[in-house]
């Protein structure tokens, strides 16, 4: 009973969905309707009368079966119907009610519903839908295309038809795109709503790719692109359900009428870019808003005029900017990959999963929809943007070295080590890639002189060898202190003669290579 209570609770005085109260308790969208069915059958709602204990409450909500069935005052449904659909405040429960006030042996709330469905069913074959002023638009794509012409190449390239239609006055949107990709789709919407000058309260597209991630007929999955765009516009998608075409009836007559008074008309122009085919298709479309309804008065435009538009919500202050959300997983260097560019995160979500939310000017990453970073976007391929504070402390230490700084430590060594250090910073395609190495020659210090490392500089520089490893080399093997003329005879078999170790030398000065 305790979780009956928390769960009339969220409906009741937080207005939570019924899907929205399953996903928490982690039960059946059915169970959580049959649980408010009860207690609205019960006349409960919120709060729950004071001192009901849990005993009272099961008995309320679970009661026996009648043992016998009485006579019930039939409901007039058509008035019930009609009532639903005069405004949108109006729910079952509340006729309901009414009804019980004037039969209070009437039926209960339970068996009110089920007689009422039961008879509306029987109506749908006939029955036209009634859509509220601002509440639905429709969205899709035509089947057929328009071609245009690239004007340089020859090249025949189609054009996608978006098609978008509200569902009280039929007021109708077309916009062509070159694919029904994302960025298209998204951006169709974007002009759809400036076009009406407001914001439908629901749009209801088919089960488009770039719409919906997962197609369900109870639990569509949305793309989270079209979420954000739904959130900056304080609209809701409400998907169409899988093979449920009279879901989506109002915008298949919509692109009907687009294939008949603007695509039919246009068949035998050609185009040769995106912005002349617009340019043709406006006044079309205008037209197909003035034309007269048939078997109604007035048309698309006066009837938008009059119900829709004083009903839409206004569009934000600001236009959407479109993004891209993906996943990526963070490396061993606090750094994630997005197209050819690497950007940071907090050192101490290594091999972590992220959100990446991804637009034209920014990078920013989200770890659990808390935001841990944001970067400019980097355009330059093998790019990277680090932010010093994502750095573990002793990274920070390293990144406080330039090439300038590294140079002025090899002069105090000596001229050859201040040579190498230069040479082998040039020798890089980023100088950061050197810096490692210099560090490298820094840690050598510890165990030889810097004498010792000098000469080692000198002859690394000698044969050629810019690299950490070579000078190593060279002073694990002594050769930083023989003489030149020795230097050179162990130089001959080979320029990288120095990485093999002390076991060449030997065998080099006796005349064998091993």
């Amino acid at each position: 009973m305790r979780k009956i209570r928390e769960l009339l609770r969220l409906k009741y005085e937080l207005g939570r969905s019924h899907r929205e109260i399953a996903t928490s308790f982690g039960i059946a969208n059915s169970t959580v309707s049959d649980y408010v069915r009860r207690a609205g059958a019960a006349g409960f709602s919120w709060p729950l009368p004071e001192g009901l204990d849990d005993a009272a409450l099961e008995a309320a909500l679970f009661p026996p079966p009648s043992p016998s069935r009485v006579p019930r005052p039939e409901p007039d449904w058509g008035h019930v119907h009609r009532e639903l659909q005069r405004h949108k405040g109006v729910t079952l429960q509340l006729l309901w009610l009414e009804y019980r006030a004037v039969h209070p042996n009437g039926y209960q709330y339970s068996w009110y519903c089920e007689r009422y469905r039961a008879w509306r069913e029987r109506l749908d074959v006939v029955m036209r839908q009634v859509y509220l002023a601002g509440e639905k638009a429709f969205v899709d794509y035509a089947g057929p295309k328009f071609p245009v012409v690239d004007r340089s190449t020859g090249e025949v390239r189609d054009a996608m038809v978006f098609v978008g239609v509200l569902g009280a006055s039929n007021h109708t949107f077309v916009d062509v795109t070159w694919s029904r990709a994302l960025p298209d789709w998204t951006m169709s919407h974007v002009r759809m709503f400036e076009f009406w000058g407001g914001v439908p309260e629901l749009v209801i597209p088919d089960n488009e790719k770039a719409a919906v991630r997962e197609a369900s007929r109870y639990e569509p999955d949305l793309n989270l692109t079209y979420q954000e765009l739904a959130t900056h516009y304080g609209t809701t998608v409400l998907p169409a359900r899988p093979r449920a075409p009279r879901d989506k009836a109002k915008v298949e007559a919509a692109v009907q009428h687009v294939e008949r008074w603007i695509m039919a008309p246009l068949r035998n122009q050609t185009f040769f870019s995106l912005g002349e085919l617009r340019r043709a298709i406006a006044p079309l479309l205008a037209a197909l808003n003035e034309r007269p309804f048939k078997k109604t008065e007035g048309s698309r435009r006066s009837w938008f005029e009059g119900l829709d538009r004083p009903a839409l919500k206004p569009l934000p202050a600001e236009r959407y900017e479109y993004a891209e959300w993906r996943k990526a997983r963070v490396n061993l260097d606090y750094h994630i990959q997005v197209a050819h560019a690497l950007y940071s995160v907090p050192h101490p979500l290594g091999r972590c999963e992220v959100d990446v939310r991804i637009t034209a000017q920014t990078v920013e990453i989200f770890h659990k929809h808390h935001r841990v970073a944001a970067h400019l976007r980097i355009h330059r391929k093998g790019g990277y943007a680090t932010e010093p504070a994502h750095m573990p402390a002793a990274h920070r230490a390293h990144a406080g070295w330039t090439p300038s700084r590294l140079i002025a430590w090899g002069r105090k060594t000596g001229p050859h080590t201040a040579a190498f250090v230069e040479q082998l910073l040039e020798s890089r395609p980023h100088p950061e890639q050197g810096y490692r190495s210099c560090l490298g020659l820094m840690k050598l210090l510890r165990a030889y002189s810097a004498e010792r490392l000098e000469a080692a500089c000198r002859r690394a520089l000698d044969i050629g060898t810019l690299s950490y490893k070579s000078v190593k080399s060279i002073l694990a093997t002594g050769l930083d202190q023989a003489g030149d003329d020795e230097q050179h005879t162990l130089s001959l078999p080979t320029e990288h003669a120095h990485i093999r170790g002390p076991q060449y030398y030997t065998t080099a000065q006796n005349g064998k290579e091993s």
